[in-house]
């Protein structure tokens, strides 16, 4: 989340300072031509984010083991209101994470996204009644198809295939740091 919106939450700090972060970036070869690359991509995907949600909102939803997390737990049945405020949030992802700002705030934000994922947080935020947990199992997984299915929209911008290709690697470094991130209140303390 941009810097702005974070200044209206109440955020726990995040466990996993800034240098640790920087270590991630290392193993992950996260540089700054990804932070340029990123940002590129950035006046590319603003005003696709819609379509890009399509996309990703479809095959969620094809996918009833993904699907369920986001389900009553009272009837089964798919929570139209949490899959709607949950649609705003991760359009407001893909902006913040074409922004490339890797701030206290952020990192912040990014433990908040983790927690609403276990059962710490989830469904608190919208105020439903909704399974408890997104399972661990699908966070990794995500990567792939979130980014993959990232790559026309890329190219749409009009860059070169080189330009694109480094949007593309820099967008599946951040989703890898992102996700590992996200994990953290999965993890056995001492562990991460």
């Amino acid at each position: 989340m941009s810097n702005s919106r974070n200044a209206t939450l109440e955020l726990a700090r995040s466990p996993v300072t800034l240098e640790d972060f920087d270590r991630m970036k290392q193993s992950v070869l996260f540089g700054d031509d990804d932070v340029r690359a990123l940002r590129a991509s950035h006046a590319v995907l603003e005003g696709q984010v819609e379509a890009i949600l399509d996309v990703w909102y479809g095959f969620v939803g094809s996918q009833p083991h993904l699907l369920a997390s986001f389900t009553s737990k009272v009837d089964g049945k798919p929570i139209e209101a949490y899959l709607g405020g949950v649609r705003r949030r991760f359009g407001q992802w893909i902006l913040d994470t074409a922004r490339a700002t890797y701030d206290q705030a952020w990192l912040d934000y990014q433990h908040e996204i983790g927690l609403r994922h276990h059962r710490t947080k989830k469904n608190r935020t919208d105020g439903v009644q909704g399974t408890d947990i997104v399972p661990f199992r699908d966070l990794f997984a995500l990567v792939f198809p979130i980014t993959f299915t990232l790559r026309p929209f890329l190219a749409k911008g009009g860059a070169d295939a080189v330009a694109v290709e480094a949007m593309y690697n820099a967008w599946l470094k951040s989703c890898l740091l992102q996700v590992t991130l996200w994990s953290h209140p999965y993890v056995q303390p001492g562990d991460f």
